[in-house]
Order: structure tokens, then C-alpha cells, then sequence
């Protein structure tokens, strides 16, 4: 991306004009129109509303232009990726009734025909994922920690140094029981167990915290508002973040194979400081395919890493807040989803299909311990 130019002149950016911004929209249109099923629905949805769609590509260029210019452009692209998101969510129920009427023609079962065939059960594929990476860090000494789904505020925000305007603890993101002034909360991540955790235990502690966790997200191929979370919190004298990287090193093998390595970006965390996002090497390409446009990954999108979750130093004042001396002790946090590992390690494309009980998903993971 270019720095900024107060020279730039917008009507000169080819993919930020009026005219190509309009003809990205209308080939959007007209593949939507070509969508024969949901299938390909999905795939015009990549190829035109994905990260690396070209309007994506040209809305990452707005940065670059000068103050004056960034409103109207911006605007335009706001509308053309509103009308395209639109046109997709119409496309979709078309499709979604013409698959439905398809399925009451072909799927028709003659209930008369007498049969004594029993099905094999299955456990829910989440259920054996959160427990095969439970037993990773029982390996390595850790103890599992539980705590209540229903939390108190000063639990689940508070005391991990979440301040009080902080947008996270408006009730678009978090369920309030009652009300914003109730004080208790279903639990937005796992992390409330860990302060738990530090209250009940003296350093050195180190524990893994696997549950059910809840946000006000739509339901979608890609968000739920349940959904399952697995966090780590090692707290002992004179650990580093040498230390964490090395741990979600281990998991990450044991999760994707062996040579799997992970990475660090610098990222910001209320809990934590110094904060980073957790990269995972691509477990398909393997890095080969950056900057190597003969061998595309779709994984990874040719960029060789793969977003998992977040981790950090544990911040001193959450250290303070449940009475554990900083200048004492130090220690580490992780913590990433149950639900898009399992899409990374499964091929798992919709995570509507981990939550709607259909028998013909959970049964093709059989009875996995």
C-alpha cells in the first residue's frame, strides 16, 4: 500500500473510480445471477466479497489518499459493498427455496419399507477437539479449570483491566442477564476462569481453561454467538515470552503435524502486555506458495500463515487485581477457538453445519476418544 500523497488525485485511481468501482459491482451482480446452487453462491462470494476480492483490494487503497478525498470514496465503496452484500443475501434465499423444493422431489423415504437397521452414534466433533487439546497440556503438567457460564461483571471484565467504556462491554457485543446494570454477564471468553484460578491458587499456577463462551454475533458460515474457546495461563517466577512461544509451538504440532510453527504479530489486549496475534504456518503449503502465483493455496491465500488467536504477557494489573506481586512473579496467555481449529484441521467451510444437529456431520468424525 502506497503512503500517503497529498498530490493523489482520486479520479485518476483506476480502482477506486466511479466507473470501476460500478463494473466491480455489476460483475458481482452477474455472477450472483449465474449461481446455480449454494456452492456456487459461496464461491462468488469469495471471488467478489472475500478478503481478496477486487473491491476488498481497492478499499485497502483508501488509506493512501489524502483527507479530502477519503469521503467521498470511501462512500462510494461503502455503497457498492452494501449493494453487493444485498444482492447476496436475496441471491442466497432464492437458492436456499430451490434447494428445498429440490430436496422434497429427490429425497422422498417410503416409511411402509420395514427395516432393522441401527445407526453408529458419533461424538460432536467439538467435544473430542477441546478435550485432544485438554490432554496436550496435561501432558506438559498443566490442570483443567472450570468456572460458570453465568459471570460476574468484575470477573469477566474488570479485573482483567477492561475498562468501563471499553466497546466490548456494550450489550452489542456481550448478554447482560437483565440489564447493562445488572453485574452479571454470560462470559465472553474463558478468561474469567483464570482470575478465578489466580484467586484460588498461589504461584506457581499453570492451567488450561476450555468452555463455552457467548457474544451477540449472528449466526453465519463464519460466526455463532456460542461458541467454544480453549486459553492457557502459566503464572511462575521469570517466565518469558520465550516461554509462550514455545508452548503454542507444541500445540500447534500436535493440533497440525509435525513442523507446524506458529508466529507472533504485535497486537493489543486489555490482559495483556506486551499482546500479540497467534499466526499459524500454513499446514497445506507449508509457506511455499508466497510469492509463488504458479502454486496458489486457497488455505492460506498464498500469504503462507493462517490467523488462530491471541496471547500475551499477563498484564501487571491483572496480576495485582487478585493479589499475585508482579515484581515477583511474571506470566503467559493464550487463547484461540475450538470451532475454527476444527475448521482448519477438518476442511469444516460453514460453522452453521457444528451447531445444527444434523447427524450426517457429526457421524463422519465417528467416536473419536
Amino acid at each position: 500500500m502506497s503512503a500517503p500523497n497529498k498530490e493523489y488525485d482520486p479520479k485518476q485511481v483506476t480502482d477506486l473510480s466511479e466507473e470501476s468501482v460500478n463494473r466491480m459491482v455489476a460483475e458481482a451482480l452477474a455472477a450472483m445471477n449465474n449461481a446455480g446452487n449454494l456452492a456456487e453462491l459461496k464461491e462468488v462470494r469469495l471471488a467478489h466479497f472475500g478478503d481478496r476480492s477486487p473491491l476488498a483490494l481497492a478499499n485497502r487503497e483508501i488509506g493512501a489518499l489524502p483527507p479530502a478525498a477519503k469521503a467521498e470514496v470511501g462512500k462510494r465503496v461503502g455503497q457498492a459493498k452494501a449493494q453487493i452484500k444485498d444482492a447476496l443475501s436475496n441471491r442466497e434465499e432464492e437458492l436456499e427455496v430451490l434447494r428445498d423444493q429440490q430436496v422434497l422431489l429427490e429425497e422422498t423415504v417410503d416409511i411402509t419399507v420395514p427395516t432393522d437397521r441401527g445407526w453408529v452414534g458419533g461424538r460432536h466433533p467439538l467435544t473430542t477437539l477441546m478435550e485432544a487439546m485438554s490432554d496436550v497440556f496435561i501432558a506438559m503438567g498443566y490442570s483443567i479449570a472450570e468456572g460458570p457460564e453465568l459471570e460476574a461483571e468484575w470477573v469477566n471484565f474488570d479485573a482483567l483491566n477492561v475498562p468501563a467504556d471499553h466497546p466490548a462491554r456494550t450489550m452489542q457485543d456481550t448478554f447482560y442477564v437483565t440489564s447493562q446494570d445488572s453485574g452479571a454477564v454470560l462470559r465472553t471468553q474463558t478468561s474469567p476462569i483464570q482470575i478465578r484460578a489466580m484467586l484460588e491458587h498461589k504461584p506457581p499456577i499453570y492451567v488450561v481453561a476450555p468452555g463455552r463462551v457467548y457474544r451477540t454475533d449472528e449466526l453465519d458460515a463464519t460466526h455463532t454467538p456460542v461458541f467454544h474457546q480453549i486459553e492457557g495461563l502459566a503464572v511462575d517466577r521469570g517466565l518469558t515470552m520465550a516461554d509462550l512461544k514455545g508452548t503454542l509451538d507444541h500445540l500447534a504440532e500436535q493440533m497440525f503435524g509435525a513442523g507446524i510453527v506458529t508466529r507472533l504479530r504485535p497486537s493489543y489486549f486489555p490482559f495483556t502486555e506486551p499482546s500479540a496475534e497467534v499466526d499459524l504456518q500454513c499446514f497445506i503449503c507449508r509457506g511455499a506458495s508466497v510469492g509463488n502465483s504458479g502454486t496458489p493455496c486457497r488455505t492460506c491465500g498464498n500469504e503462507g500463515w493462517i490467523e488462530w488467536g491471541g496471547c500475551g504477557m499477563v498484564n501487571p494489573r491483572v496480576l495485582r487485581a487478585v493479589g499475585i506481586d508482579p515484581h515477583v512473579y511474571t506470566g503467559f496467555a493464550f487463547g484461540m477457538g475450538i470451532e475454527r481449529t476444527l475448521m482448519f484441521r477438518n476442511g469444516v467451510t460453514d460453522m452453521r453445519d457444528m451447531v445444527e444437529g444434523d447427524l450426517r456431520f457429526t457421524r463422519a468424525f465417528g467416536v473419536e476418544a
